[in-house]
């Protein structure tokens, strides 16, 4: 039998005073499925966290997200378990008023040409500090540290379109790394890179986020057969855990074909990236998607028992919501099909 679990996050637009966002979209078959579901909720998870927490991944400080995607991004790099690694990913700092406002990839489109002229400035200037950012994709950026940092801080898809003020790191070694942090910014104002981008009107890589920082979890378990996905964090996970990865199909249908019996895990992280910058209109053009081609189809799968069990999470800023259901579930006929606002 086969088991499938759906991890959307953004299911829910996190302002619950816009009920009209899901006015006219098609979304009765999943209305119809959460009617029919048993449903827990639990305290808000980022994304990252949820994650981690699925793959039995330990918190560190941070979540160790640095060492576990440049294991995937080379694993045959040379570098020890007890090394510690921060991301220290380019971006873009936007000065509104008294916000400074950061948008990622999503967004800036960086070229891995434009990447590697950033990284080797900031190569050349820290050199003799012994920083080396070291880069492996045009917007996954690596710094080695020689000591563990009393830091903590913030995932990038969590700051993302938000006021950095309130997200800078902290602790006992935070002012080191806010000056680091200002350092770059003086130093990407004005390079050659980014007056070219200003000049074809595209937004300067003008900072980068320090953030994941650890040293390779000493366990990562995975409870799924195989896992789905498009995004780099969850394929890593599963290679750390040692798990079957495959890149999301189409459509549920396309994916039923392809799938063998056992736990499988999907992420579909659409929604969540149009969430991220408050996009209404792109959020529920990518939901229209998600009720046709995935939502729509493992309904009637249910329906005609071909799925033994389906549960959906979502997580975003209020809360994490799950919902499970089987074809036994459908026979619940005193369950009445309610508006999806209802369960935001």
């Amino acid at each position: 039998m086969i088991n499938l679990h759906l991890f959307i996050p953004s299911l829910f637009w996190h302002d619950t005073s816009l009920p009209e966002i899901y006015r006219e979209l098609p979304i009765s078959d999943l209305e119809a499925m959460l009617a029919k579901s048993s449903m827990t909720k639990e305290l808000p998870q980022k994304y990252e966290a949820w994650l981690c927490n699925t793959f039995k991944v330990t918190k560190q400080q941070n979540w160790p997200i640095a060492p576990i995607t440049l294991k995937a991004e080379n694993s045959s790099m040379l570098f020890t378990d007890k090394d510690f690694w921060m991301r220290a990913d380019p971006v873009h700092l936007r000065i509104e008023q008294n916000h400074i406002l950061l948008a990622d990839n999503q967004v800036l489109n960086i070229a891995i040409k434009e990447s590697k002229q950033l990284a080797d400035t900031l190569n050349d200037h820290f050199a003799n500090r012994g920083l080396e950012f070291l880069l492996m994709n045009h917007d996954r950026w690596y710094i080695k540290l020689r000591k563990t940092p009393d830091m903590k801080t913030y995932e990038l898809s969590h700051i993302t379109g938000k006021n950095i003020n309130n997200f800078l790191p902290s602790g006992e070694d935070s002012k080191f790394w806010h000056h680091i942090f200002n350092e770059i910014q003086m130093l990407l104002h004005e390079h050659p890179i980014n007056l070219a981008r200003l000049a074809r009107k595209e937004l300067p890589i003008n900072s980068v986020w320090f953030w994941g920082g650890g040293v390779m979890p000493a366990s990562c378990r995975s409870p799924f057969l195989q896992i789905w996905s498009d995004e780099f964090l969850s394929s890593a996970l599963a290679l750390a855990s040692g798990t079957k990865h495959a890149k999301l199909p189409p459509n549920a249908k396309t994916w039923q074909q392809s799938t063998a019996p056992g736990d499988h895990l999907v992420v579909i992280d659409r929604l969540w990236k149009k969430a991220q910058y408050n996009d209404t209109y792109g959020w529920r053009e990518a939901f229209k998607q998600l009720e046709k081609n995935w939502l729509s189809p493992l309904f009637a799968t249910i329906q005609e028992g071909n799925l033994n069990t389906l549960t959906i999470t979502s997580t975003n800023e209020n809360a994490t919501r799950n919902f499970t259901i089987s074809r036994k579930n459908l026979w619940k006929f005193w369950r009445v099909t309610k508006p999806l606002s209802i369960y935001t």
